[in-house]
């Protein structure tokens, strides 16, 4: 079975290394990471970093999409992965021009965030919506082709924590992924990797070299350096982590932490004051925990309240205890891993 996959982000394709695992005999063309075959474009080309370079890149993604759909004809079936950004527009085209064309989304645009239109465009271009999120079959019609699939993060950790420390003896920051969201957070990192004086380990996307860490995270002679997020978060006891899939993964560990983000002023003001985005959290745990306990999981700081002294009175109030307990709550309302049930659907089994 040859698939044709979209799949544009970094935590995508961690997603899609999972399912990958679970697919049998099955190629995949389109855009991905190279270590699951060949990719038309390199991930790295496809960054963006802010609204006015999205603009920049208009050009490149137009053709970039239109290549996607001359591929789209001699594949078998389609697979988008998040990026709704690219993959909406990408799955009107696919499928004005190859009608019976099935095309499968995993891990679905926000769509209560943003408007709900969007909801109407997924039902009349996608054969099967797969949801990673229990409360999202609420917002579309009764006869939506959606299923909640479970949650890609439970297929890849490994380890959850039973309990946490009375006293915190080392911690773990994220900055994120992206070079603005690094080079945001890192000067306010340092400060409080000064003043809490205790072992420190920095997660580092695997791609970036040498002289790109040092222009976005500075001097890090002070942290244990690792790509490995998952493990860095167990073995930590508290975690500074920028908004994102990184924030659910600690949530799901039960390690304790603050999500901090800041945006660029101008896509912060496009954001709130002329998109109105419909979001009380940032954070994905707080979004699934405000749905089944009506409440908030962890902290969150956002543009100016990301400050050393906020954060600082942050990780010293912190409820550890409840934190777990929560942590404990949250992988019983997400059930259970998406890879296989994903897998199965692609394959055609269910």
């Amino acid at each position: 079975m040859k698939i044709l996959v979209s799949a544009l982000e970094y935590s995508a394709n961690i997603h899609l290394k999972a399912l990958a695992k679970e697919l049998n005999g099955v190629e995949f063309v389109g855009i991905f990471d190279k270590s699951l075959g060949k990719p038309i474009v390199d991930l790295q080309s496809l960054a963006i970093m802010g609204l006015a370079d999205a603009i920049k890149k208009l050009l490149f993604f137009y053709k970039l999409g239109e290549e996607m759909v001359k591929l789209s004809r001699d594949v078998d079936k389609v697979l988008l992965i998040d990026s709704s950004g690219f993959n909406l527009p990408l799955a009107k085209k696919i499928k004005k021009r190859y009608p019976k064309k099935e095309i499968i989304y995993y891990i679905l645009p926000q769509a209560w965030v943003w408007k709900r239109g969007r909801v109407k465009t997924l039902e009349q271009n996608i054969n099967r919506l797969l949801s990673i999120l229990p409360f999202e079959r609420e917002i579309y019609s009764k006869d939506a082709p959606i299923e909640y699939v479970g949650h890609p993060l439970l297929d890849e950790i490994q380890e959850f924590k039973s309990s946490v420390k009375k006293e915190i003896e080392n911690v773990v920051f994220m900055p994120g992924s992206r070079r603005a969201e690094i080079k945001s957070l890192m000067p306010i990192y340092h400060q409080i990797k000064e003043k809490l004086k205790l072992p420190a380990k920095i997660v580092l996307p695997p791609y970036f070299d040498a002289k790109t860490i040092k222009e976005l995270y500075g001097d890090l002679s002070d942290f244990e350096i690792t790509h490995d997020a998952h493990q860095a978060i167990y073995q930590s006891d508290f975690g500074f982590i920028c908004s994102g899939t990184a924030t659910l993964e600690a949530s799901l560990i039960g390690t304790p932490f603050l999500l901090s983000y800041i945006a660029k002023p101008f896509d912060y003001f496009v954001g709130k004051k002329i998109l109105r985005l419909n979001i009380e959290y940032a954070g994905l745990a707080n979004i699934f925990s405000n749905h089944f306990q009506n409440r908030p999981m962890h902290p969150e700081f956002i543009q100016d309240e990301v400050n050393v002294d906020n954060l600082l009175k942050g990780f010293y109030s912190i409820d550890k205890e409840q934190f777990l307990e929560d942590s404990k709550a949250l992988r019983d309302y997400l059930g259970q891993g998406a890879s296989r049930r994903v897998a199965q659907i692609i394959q055609g089994e269910v």
